[in-house]
């Protein structure tokens, strides 16, 4: 699989790529938080709890305004599984799927266990991080895909039927592997699909996305993005929902001031084609993030999913500085994201400078275990 070479990397390439991490994922967490408390309401509820023009600011959820749903726990350990592949390259043991299944088993055991258990040396920072172990909504298909170690595959997926949009909303960090070519972004998300979500239409929504977020994070135009992904989808099999939505959501863009009808009408039945489509609708007629974010979370559908991949895409399109400060002011976790995105971007552009041939940084190696 190709990598980055050191030579792309001067200082302002780095510093716009440290920006877009750090909008993906933060733009992602602040959108599934701002949908969270409408996860489970019609329109017509978000309207009779927020007032006639819905839900335009935090709300409380969880206790507090600014908490994540397991959208945003499952992107995180999306994160962590990556960083890990990468510093495990050089060991010749090279299977990033892999590297994100015992990601997720991480996230799992957040899910069943009180607190960090400080005897698993090789579970790294982030399953240390305490307020990661609270239960916030996982569904079954994850719960099942990730309830016992057998890995899904694209031969064996697990909940093969499963076309939700989770597996979706955890892909955003695939599309930061600016440094791989696209057909290598939409497979290995497809692979991390289908350990939770096996249908065609779940595991390619999946792909579709990342590639997406690939191509903005390398300075693409989002209506550029989407095409290029529409070309890579064109040539797998079970792609025409997919791709049918993702049309659709370039055809409403043309049809007139937006509603929450139209994001309504492209989310469809909740599943992961629909969302992927709203996502996109909305990141491509919002005036700014706050308005496209606003957009996505008011309608009848899975209200939190749909705000974090709207977030991540116009977080990746513009970078952290476009996400509305008082929002991120409130944003439970903020540090443990804020940190893990700049772990992120200095493995990617640094990589060799912390393991590689010349030696290793011991305290990476502490933090991201092989």
């Amino acid at each position: 699989m190709a990598t980055t070479t050191g030579a792309v990397w001067g200082r302002a390439e780095q510093q716009d790529f440290r920006s877009r991490v750090r909008g993906t994922l933060l733009g992602a967490a602040v959108g599934d938080a701002l949908g969270g408390p409408a996860d489970a309401l019609t329109l017509e509820q978000i309207r009779a709890a927020h007032g006639p023009e819905g839900l335009l600011d935090l709300a409380a959820g969880h206790g507090r305004r600014g908490t994540i749903t397991h959208h945003t726990q499952l992107t995180l350990f999306s994160v962590d599984g990556l960083i890990r592949a990468q510093v495990r390259r050089d060991t010749g043991a090279w299977h990033p799927p892999t590297d994100l299944h015992r990601a997720y088993l991480r996230w799992a055991a957040t899910q069943r266990d009180w607190g960090p258990d400080e005897r698993r040396e090789e579970d790294g920072w982030l399953a240390r991080e305490e307020w990661l172990y609270a239960r916030r909504g996982p569904t079954r298909p994850l719960l099942i895909g990730f309830g016992d170690e057998t890995m899904g595959t694209l031969e064996k997926p697990k909940n093969p039927a499963e076309r939700g949009p989770e597996a979706v909303a955890r892909s955003a960090p695939f599309g930061l592997l600016v440094g791989w070519e696209p057909q290598l972004v939409v497979q290995l998300a497809v692979e991390c699909a289908a350990q939770t979500h096996g249908h065609p239409v779940g595991c390619l929504s999946a792909g579709a996305y990342a590639v997406i977020v690939h191509g903005l994070a390398r300075g693409e135009s989002l209506d550029g993005a989407v095409q290029h992904a529409l070309a890579l989808l064109s040539v797998r099999p079970g792609h025409q929902p997919v791709s049918d939505a993702l049309q659709h959501a370039l055809g409403a863009v043309r049809q007139g001031m937006p509603s929450p009808a139209r994001v309504e009408e492209l989310t469809g039945d909740g599943a992961a084609d629909g969302l992927l489509a709203a996502a996109v609708y909305c990141a491509l007629v919002g005036e700014d993030v706050r308005h496209g974010l606003c957009l996505a979370v008011n309608q009848s559908g899975p209200s939190a999913a749909a705000g974090a991949l709207t977030g991540a895409l116009l977080g990746a399109l513009h970078g952290e500085t476009a996400l509305p400060p008082a929002w991120l002011a409130e944003l439970e976790g903020r540090p443990t994201i804020l940190e893990l995105a700049d772990d992120f971007a200095m493995e990617m552009t640094q990589g060799p400078a912390l393991h590689g041939p010349a030696g290793s940084a011991p305290g990476w190696l502490a933090r991201y275990p092989r």
